[in-house]
């Protein structure tokens, strides 16, 4: 009798623990594994940071946490849908550039443009402001932001196949350019400007479909730029729209605590490591010095009233865009100027 009861007792007790752990999550039990989402080509700076980010959540966690990361698109997610994809948590995470939400957000495109600033360290001064907004704005789609890469801020600049670097000399030449808000700038300027994505950039150099580029100076190399032009010259600092790491409210509410704080740590030294490097005068000036030995010819950079006329046409563009986006368009651009009249 009583090896029936011993039995018994501990068939009850297996019992009862078997029920505990069918009715925890699979994921409580093993290695909880999230599937993050990027645009990019691993090749980029900014894929390096993302697997450093997805290292640093293992390592916090214990190995209990375990970030894949999918780069260049391999989950077949189009960007233009990603804020549904996250609010239905079809997709556990992702990197989130607000100009690509227009269709959905239009207001995130408002958010941070170029001519915004003028010199490399106003655009650290800008981050906590671009964040906080960017953080408010995805938690409405049901996504939590936990840190980001802070993109570094590159040199802006007009690649043509003949000395190009007033205003002046640009009208009249067809110019690529990456955004519509960017169109609107240089229409007011007298500049026939039009969007090309960077993919179909080079080809449309080659065939005359453009004569100049407007373009990242700092990695013009990356996409064979000096095959296709010769001079380039300055215009301004990139106002590098941040990536924000994003995850799904429901992938969020199904980690426990202590994998949410490991997940938030390493975005936040992440967030913190990318902003160190932002600024970097010796990366400019390195990269400027490969590209002249790949035959490109550096002319003077424009002048402080081409870029007195250009920051002045983009702010108008950009007044215009917040208001199209509506009332919350608005109210980012109102932010965002009165951080950058603190500046000046």
């Amino acid at each position: 009798m009583r090896s029936l009861s011993r039995k018994a007792f501990l068939a009850g007790v297996g019992g009862f623990l078997f029920a505990i752990a069918a009715a925890m999550p699979a994921w409580a039990q093993d290695t909880v594994q999230l599937k993050l989402h990027s645009q990019i080509v691993e090749s980029r700076p900014e894929a390096k940071w993302l697997n450093a980010f997805a290292d640093l959540v293992e390592e916090k966690s214990g190995g209990k946490l375990k970030i894949n990361v999918y780069h260049a698109g391999s989950l077949g997610l189009k960007d233009v849908d990603l804020l549904r994809i996250l609010q239905a948590g079809a997709v556990d995470m992702a990197m989130l550039y607000g100009e690509y939400y227009t269709r959905d957000a239009p207001e995130l495109a408002a958010v941070y443009v170029q001519g915004a600033i003028r010199e490399p360290e106003e655009h650290l001064a800008l981050l906590p402001t671009i964040r906080a907004i960017y953080e408010e704005a995805y938690a409405d789609w049901g996504i939590k932001t936990v840190g980001g890469v802070v993109s570094p801020v590159f040199d802006v600049g007009v690649h043509c196949q003949e000395p190009v670097n007033a205003l002046d000399q640009l009208k009249g030449k067809k110019l690529r350019v990456w955004a519509s808000h960017l169109v609107d700038t240089f229409d007011s300027l007298g500049v026939a400007a039009q969007v090309i994505p960077q993919n179909d950039m080079y080809l449309a150099l080659q065939t005359g479909v453009v004569d100049c580029a407007y373009y990242l100076s700092t990695v013009a190399q990356t996409v064979s730029l000096h095959e296709v032009t010769e001079y380039e010259a300055y215009l301004h600092p990139w106002a590098a729209v941040p990536w924000m790491l994003g995850i799904s409210e429901r992938s969020w509410a199904r980690l426990t605590p202590e994998l949410q704080s490991a997940l938030v740590e390493a975005g936040e030294e992440i967030w913190a490591q990318t902003r160190e490097a932002a600024v970097d005068p010796e990366r400019e000036a390195a990269a400027r010095a490969e590209r002249e030995k790949l035959g490109i010819t550096m002319l003077e950079a424009f002048s402080e009233a081409d870029v007195d006329a250009f920051v002045k046409a983009s702010d108008e563009a950009w007044a215009a865009m917040a208001e199209k986006a509506g009332p919350k368009g608005k109210e980012y651009y109102e932010r965002m100027k009165a951080e950058i009249e603190k500046l000046h």
